[in-house]
């Protein structure tokens, strides 16, 4: 990987962990941060642990929201994991699900702020991980389009930040 920053961003299961792991193959030790609510059910559970045994034993894993704290600590590179659902429990612990859009979004872009700050000053390598959720129907409900219209702004201001920009779609990965 010769970017110090990417963004991979794509559609569920399109393929975009397994690039962004690919990415980091050559490290001795990564850091996965875990980024998003933790779920109690066995498809969860699954998921997780399909994740975990494809990943070398080198890697460590912290599940937690504070990114920025991450990439302000770490002295190895760190693969973020997913943005999206980053959002979803910055969302959840704060209770803003049915709040106002403006104290929504002050809130996130707050917490974003420093993500991108610690971002740009970290001198590690970083692969963040996204979902590309902007490319279909307008969702019917209200929390879905808050979600929808906060994951497009984060998108874009991280993008700002890296270096390369990745779309994965079908096992496909296009350089933007």
């Amino acid at each position: 990987m010769s970017a110090a920053r990417v963004l991979v961003t794509g559609g569920v299961r399109s393929g975009k962990s397994r690039h962004a792991e690919a990415l980091l193959a050559d490290a001795a030790g990564v850091t996965y941060v875990a980024a998003g609510p933790v779920y109690d059910d066995a498809d969860w559970a699954a998921r997780i642990a399909a994740h975990r045994d494809r990943r070398p034993d080198t890697w460590t894993t912290e599940e937690t929201r504070d990114v920025a704290g991450v990439l302000g600590a770490v002295e190895q590179p760190v693969l973020v994991d997913c943005l999206g659902t980053w959002l979803t429990g910055v969302i959840d612990d704060a209770g803003l699900w049915e709040a106002p859009v403006e104290e929504v979004e002050a809130h996130v872009l707050g917490l974003l702020d420093a993500l991108l700050a610690a971002l740009a000053a970290t001198g590690q390598r970083v692969v963040l991980v996204t979902n590309e959720v902007g490319l279909g129907v307008v969702p019917e409900h209200r929390s879905a389009r808050v979600f929808r219209d906060l994951l497009g702004t984060i998108n874009q201001r991280v993008a700002e930040v890296c270096d390369e920009v990745h779309l994965v779609v079908a096992g496909r990965v296009l350089r933007l």
